[in-house]
């Protein structure tokens, strides 16, 4: 019995020995909670620091040779679309706008209204210069008929005077008042010019306040809003606007290009070309050349030459990219140029060998290309790269095939 005793004791649980094994079971959920947060947050934070982060670039477009039946592309040059003919419209006064007619793209006529101004002090004197012409016309009226009975009575005194009836002082003071109201007659018809210069001053002024289109063009800019004040001089303060709106000639659309030095002496005034738009790479604008500008860009190494489209086509807007090909004459069996041409700044080296990273949604895509020859700023690709493909300028070194990243602004330049 005493054996069976001594064991029941071993197997009781002291009430000490109870309260530790409940407070442990009760701790357990919340050390394991604890690690879960923990991990959650390391995981986060490997994820933040190990993400991937696109690569900002900026991309050109490959666009195809430009060869046109049997003329051949002799040099490739960049350039944009500029206005001849481009105008800021602004007040001749000023004052306050009470009515802007025009909206960004709308086509305008020569001597269309604009905009018009406060006119109420204007006309205001516009009226007062018109009263004070027509009293001054009045004055000169009175001062002719006088003239005229003046003259009648000088008349009759020299009349009675050659009989003997008056003296010959009232013939003379007729006379001298015939003088006088004649030089009274001038100063009044002064005065009836001075009072028409003022009238028609006045309606200048009172003009000023319809603004009107210069020419015929296409609205690109609206610069005003009614209630904002606009004058010809600048205020300085940002409250005052010098300009209405901006009228484009869309038929003086030309090409401003910036060809090498170097390649300047291919170039011709007269000289036939192609434009290819930036934005539209499949159109193809016959050209000419209009002239070469006499100075060169020191900092740049480039002379300017003008290029004239020779079709308009409503596509073409002021300040696009413009790749121009300058064309010579070759016999009917001349090749065309094969391939595409890109910048040649977008051709780096992998591996030995030559490639470019096209951009494919948001990766790059390592393409191997064979180059072929020089054509300016140019350089020509005969296989790997299709025209139209947008492909990565000045590609950074420790840019990889298939990395992410993200257009800073596309360019062909």
């Amino acid at each position: 019995m005493n054996d069976h005793g001594d064991l029941l004791k071993q197997l009781r649980i002291e009430r000490d020995q109870r309260d530790e094994a409940s407070t442990g079971a009760r701790r357990w959920p919340w050390v394991v909670g604890a690690v879960i947060v923990l991990a959650l947050i390391v995981a986060g934070v490997a994820f933040y620091l190990l993400r991937e982060e696109a690569v900002t670039v900026q991309t050109a477009t490959a666009v195809p040779p430009a060869a046109a039946g049997d003329s051949a592309a002799v040099l490739q040059a960049t350039g944009y679309v500029v206005a001849r003919r481009e105008a800021t419209v602004s007040a001749q006064i000023t004052g306050t706008l009470t009515e802007v007619l025009v909206e960004e793209g709308e086509h305008v006529k020569k001597d269309q209204v604009l905009a018009r101004l406060e006119d109420s002090s204007y006309k205001a004197g516009l009226d007062a210069a018109k009263a004070q012409y027509a009293a001054a016309q009045a004055q000169a009226g009175q001062a002719q008929a006088q003239l005229i009975q003046a003259q009648h009575d000088a008349q009759r005194l020299d009349t009675i005077a050659a009989r003997g009836l008056v003296s010959k002082q009232a013939a003379e003071q007729a006379r001298t008042q015939v003088a006088t109201d004649r030089a009274a007659l001038l100063a009044a018809q002064k005065n009836v010019q001075a009072a028409a210069a003022q009238a028609r001053s006045a309606q200048v002024n009172f003009d000023y306040c319809t603004v009107r289109a210069p020419f015929d063009g296409v609205i690109t800019d609206k610069a005003a809003q009614v209630g904002e004040i606009v004058s010809p001089f600048s205020a300085g303060g940002g409250f005052t606007r010098t300009g209405i709106a901006t009228i484009v000639d869309m038929d003086s659309l030309e090409v401003d290009v910036d060809v090498n030095e170097s390649y300047i002496g291919r170039v011709q005034p007269g000289m036939p070309a192609e434009a290819v738009l930036d934005a539209y790479p499949d159109l193809k604008i016959p050209a000419h050349v209009i002239a070469i500008i006499p100075s060169a860009d020191r900092s740049k190494a480039t002379v300017k030459v003008r290029i004239a489209f020779d079709k308009k086509d409503p596509r073409i807007i002021p300040e696009m990219g413009v790749r121009v090909s300058f064309l010579e004459k070759q016999s009917g069996n001349a090749q065309p140029i094969q391939g595409v041409l890109v910048p040649k700044d977008v051709i780096a080296q992998r591996d030995g060998h030559d490639v470019v990273f096209v951009v494919d949604g948001d990766r790059a895509k390592q393409m191997q290309v064979t180059l072929g020859g020089d054509f300016s700023d140019m350089k020509q690709v005969t296989s790997g790269l299709s025209a139209g493909a947008q492909v990565v300028k000045a590609p950074p070194a420790e840019l990889k095939d298939g990395e992410k990243v993200k257009i800073a602004s596309s360019s062909n330049q």
